[in-house]
């Protein structure tokens, strides 16, 4: 008998990885943009108006796979029920010594949450992004406000994915296989979701 269960098909790990990718590439390529302090990272790719260029046409593959990911998953990260609350309530355990075990489906509250705040700042930084590539075909008080809420949700979705990726290795050993391989071993998956090990093993 397998001591693994399938966690995510290859289709949804690469969906996932090309959205860090793109992710990560607008991070570096948005540094210089985002700050003079920054401008060095330009000679990664050529240049400063490589480096626009890229950012621009990067932006609209995290825009597109992003939001196509997010609807893939609605359905289970748009709902909370009674355990995903006494989790929140609970702060997943990670304030206590002691062993919580919460019956959790699929995805815990912290990974809902930053499904959707990704989602959010998807959007936002799409349609902002939008009046920033072309900030004379707009009013300028459109584009001041566009830079500064793009700014934000810039910085917003560095510090959710910096969370996000330590719960998904230090934090929580054993995650990061899910999307590296697409299988995790029983004995996690009943440890961090038995709900939905029991849905997917039929016990």
């Amino acid at each position: 008998m397998s001591k693994y269960i399938e966690r995510f098909r290859t289709s949804e790990r690469v969906l996932h990885w090309i959205v860090t990718g793109s992710f990560f590439t607008l991070l570096i390529s948005g540094l210089g943009l985002y700050s003079r302090l920054f401008n060095g990272y330009f000679a990664m790719f050529g240049g400063g108006q490589n480096a626009i260029l890229i950012h621009k046409l990067v932006g609209l593959l995290f825009f597109f796979s992003s939001l196509y990911m997010f609807l893939n998953h609605k359905k289970d990260v748009s709902s909370f029920d009674d355990a995903d609350w006494q989790w929140i309530k609970k702060y997943g355990g990670y304030l206590t010594r002691y062993g919580l075990h919460f019956d959790i489906g699929k995805y815990n509250p912290g990974q809902k949450l930053f499904a959707v705040f990704i989602a959010a700042a998807t959007v936002v930084l799409g349609v902002t992004g939008l009046f920033i590539w072309s900030p004379v075909s707009f009013p300028r008080w459109i584009v001041q406000l566009s830079l500064l809420l793009h700014s934000l949700m810039f910085v917003g979705s560095i510090v959710f994915v910096i969370v996000h990726v330590y719960l998904a290795t230090i934090g929580n050993p054993g995650t990061i296989e899910a999307m590296l391989y697409g299988d995790v071993r029983k004995i996690w998956a009943k440890k961090h979701h038995p709900k939905w090990y029991k849905e997917v093993a039929g016990e």
